[in-house]
C-alpha cells in the first residue's frame, strides 16, 4: 500500500497572496480541511503547511504557509498534491481507491479469477473498476449487486458477476 496518496491537482493561482485553485480527487473539502501538512511528491519529502482550505464551486482554494505570493504559487500550477494516509483516519471497513488498484477479482461462488483491477473510473453514478486479464479489459460497476466483498489486506475483491459480464462471445 502506498503511504502517500494523491489528493488532487493545482490548476491555477487565485489572487495575489499565494492562494491556488485546487481540483480535489478526494471526498471533498472536509477531507482536505483535516490536513495540516500536504506534500509535493509521492515520497513525502517536500512538505507544505496547509493554512486554509475553502470551497469554491467544484474546486477548493488552498493557502500554504510557504507560498506567500502569486510568484511562488505560479510554480505549483499543474502539480499533484499528496497526503499521508496516516494523517486522516478513515472508518473501519473503508478504503482508499488507490488500494483497490492491484486487487484480484474473483467470483464469490466459484473462486474463478477474472483478473486484476488496473484502474478506477467514475462517470457520476458509481465507481467503475477496470479489470484486466491477459490484455483484455472488462469494466464492472462497483455496486452492491456486483461487489460482495473487498479485502484490502489480502488484495482480493469478491464479486457476483452480472449475466453476460465475463461470458465469452
Amino acid at each position: 500500500m502506498e503511504q502517500y496518496l494523491e489528493l488532487g491537482k493545482v490548476n491555477n493561482t487565485h489572487g495575489l497572496k499565494g492562494e491556488v485553485k485546487f481540483e480535489m480527487w478526494c471526498d471533498g473539502i472536509e477531507y482536505v480541511k483535516q490536513l495540516k501538512t500536504v506534500f509535493l511528491d509521492k515520497n513525502g519529502t517536500k512538505p507544505l503547511t496547509l493554512v486554509s482550505a475553502r470551497p469554491q464551486k467544484n474546486i477548493a482554494i488552498l493557502k500554504f504557509a510557504e507560498i506567500p505570493s502569486i510568484n511562488e504559487a505560479e510554480e505549483l500550477k499543474g502539480k499533484v498534491i499528496y497526503c499521508n494516509r496516516d494523517d486522516v483516519p478513515i472508518d473501519d471497513g473503508a478504503y482508499y481507491l488507490a488500494d483497490i488498484i492491484g486487487c484480484y477479482v474473483v467470483d464469490i461462488d466459484t473462486e474463478e479469477e477474472y483478473g486484476k483491477v488496473v484502474d478506477v473510473q467514475n462517470y457520476g453514478s458509481c465507481d467503475i473498476y477496470d479489470i484486466e486479464s491477459w490484455g483484455k479489459h472488462t469494466l464492472i460497476p462497483a455496486i452492491p449487486d456486483v461487489i460482495k466483498e473487498i479485502d484490502i489486506e489480502y488484495q482480493v475483491i469478491r464479486i457476483k458477476p452480472m449475466k453476460g459480464l465475463f461470458d465469452e462471445d
